[in-house]
């Protein structure tokens, strides 16, 4: 059993899975919950299956990029576990598990197709990357201003789907025919499931240690305009 833990976008998620199956699912969408929401569902779910931390076999945790104080929270709880229950903890790509659940709901799938997981940064910025339909990156993930220019280095006779929290905004302003945008589709712990079975089998085990969540860039904090003036005034 593997317990997966989704906390990089406003979705707040825990999924207990056994060989890639999800076995119980506990979910918000409201955004901002996962300080008070994550541990809460974590308690639940092992509960309400009669699992121990001690029984899991590892702990998966999106790493990133995403939030910064979703990852924090999320890769906390899941250091929390591994560490107090002795299990491995696994790291999956934020955007390797949108892919995952993606393709999996998506029927008329054509060998050339492109999948296009999005998720919000700042402004018009959005943290994607591409994977093709067997899931090979053709694409690292990168965080980019999105603009009616992006994606066009994609022959326009490869359908492309975008599809995460900052579809909406891409859809706006992305030009490029032969392009599908799913506004409606919304991560999940679940979509962990396949990824972290496959990288339990193969023992891609982060250091629990070290470990720090994949911000992709740095955090920037922003100081309170009053403080800002107080300085000012102070000189």
């Amino acid at each position: 059993m593997i317990i997966c833990l989704e906390s990089a976008t406003s979705t707040c998620s825990v999924a207990l899975c056994d060989k890639g199956r999800v076995i119980s699912l506990k979910e918000s969408h409201e955004g901002k919950s996962h300080a008070s929401l994550l541990t809460v569902f974590i308690d639940e779910i092992l509960k309400e299956t009669g699992i121990k931390p001690a029984d899991l076999s590892a702990v998966a945790v999106s790493k990133g990029p995403g939030s910064y104080t979703g990852l924090r929270i999320g890769v906390s709880a899941a250091k929390g576990i591994a560490y107090g229950a002795s299990i491995p903890l696994i790291g999956i790509e934020t955007t390797y598990s949108l892919f995952h659940g993606f393709i999996s709901f998506t029927a008329k799938i054509n060998e050339s197709d492109l999948f296009c997981p999005v998720i919000d940064a700042r402004r018009m910025e959005v943290y994607y990357s591409l994977y093709s339909k067997n899931g090979t990156v053709v694409k690292d993930i990168s965080a980019e201003i999105i603009d009616s220019e992006s994606l066009r280095d994609i022959p326009l006779t490869t359908r492309i789907y975008v599809f995460g929290d900052a579809t909406a905004k891409c859809s706006k302003v992305l030009s490029r025919v032969n392009t599908v945008f799913d506004e409606d589709f919304v991560i999940s712990a679940s979509y962990m499931a396949l990824p972290a079975y496959e990288a339990y089998k193969e023992q891609r085990f982060e250091d629990v240690a070290y470990f720090e969540p994949f911000y992709l860039k740095d955090f920037i904090p922003t100081k309170p305009v009053k403080n800002i003036i107080g300085k000012e005034l102070a000189r």
